[in-house]
């Protein structure tokens, strides 16, 4: 059975006449017929007691006749559901980011993504990097923004980067600066009062390795923070932190930059190798990359 014979008989069953038929499905009245004929065959039934110049539904054509335009209904709504994806009236985008980036980029990002495809849905799931990595390789995601490298980097998603961003101290407007002056050294963290992000953090990481290498560890007045609970520490005057100078930017603290050659962090949108992105998430890769270039 196939959707053109079904086509053929609904044809047939609203307009009670084979040639009419051919004519409104704008096919040849021999071959609507002999599709009629085989649809017959397979399912064992006539379907319409024929009589010249008169033609009615057998029983088994009224059986059939409801079951027909269900499924040539069911059939026209899935292609036009696949239509509106396929042209992004419709669908559905899964991001994952990092804490700061949700904190600085990834908002203006959505912005000018939903404004060009008012009918994707968002899906944004905050993470350390570590652990978005791990989520995109099991394809709960589409795309991710991380920061990389990674240890133990996963060779089945494809990265591309997409910025080097300058990391800074942050420190609380409302007491003085951390060391008077415009720029600041990993050594001059030494004894000085930390705010330290949670474990899992790639910031934390970041921060604990410059300190050790530098030769010192950091003295911690408070860790365990989220992205947002960390600036606030800051703001409070509590002590200092490493952010993303985007961040910093954002949040109303003071932001000290490190001297030449400064502390930086890579940014870049990885996905699967092995599972092509969506058409939306190809589009929203485009618009990250051109936010970017238009920021630049």
């Amino acid at each position: 059975m196939r959707l053109k014979q079904l086509r053929y008989f609904a044809a047939v069953a609203d307009t009670r006449h084979f040639t009419r038929a051919a004519e409104v499905l704008n096919v040849a009245q021999p071959s609507l017929s002999q599709q009629i004929r085989v649809l017959e065959r397979e399912l064992g039934a006539d379907l319409f007691h024929r009589a010249r110049g008169h033609i009615a539904l057998t029983d088994a054509g009224e059986a059939l006749l409801p079951l027909a335009r269900k499924i040539l209904a069911d059939t026209e709504t899935a292609q036009r559901e696949v239509q509106e994806v396929a042209q992004l009236r419709r669908g559905r985008v899964r991001l994952g980011a990092t804490p700061s980036l949700c904190a600085s980029l990834v908002p203006d990002v959505l912005r000018r993504y939903h404004d060009e495809f008012p009918g994707i849905e968002l899906a944004v799931h905050e993470g350390g990097s570590q652990d978005l990595v791990r989520t995109l390789a099991a394809g709960e995601l589409d795309l991710s923004l991380i920061i990389t490298p990674l240890p133990g980097h996963s060779p089945a998603l494809a990265t591309t980067e997409l910025l080097r961003e300058d990391l800074v101290v942050g420190s609380s407007p409302f007491v003085p600066g951390p060391v008077g002056r415009r720029r600041i050294r990993v050594e001059d963290l030494r004894g000085r009062p930390m705010v330290m992000f949670r474990r899992g953090y790639d910031l934390r990481e970041f921060t604990m390795a410059a300190c050790r290498a530098a030769g010192f560890e950091p003295r911690l007045t408070v860790e365990g923070g989220e992205m947002d609970s960390v600036i606030g520490f800051v703001r409070a005057g509590l002590g200092l932190a490493v952010l993303p100078g985007m961040v910093a930017d954002r949040s109303g603290l003071r932001a000290t930059p490190f001297a030449t050659p400064g502390m930086q962090r890579t940014v870049a949108v990885a996905h699967r190798k092995d599972v092509a992105p969506t058409r939306a998430a190809r589009e929203l890769r485009r618009v990250l990359m051109e936010h970017l270039r238009v920021r630049d």
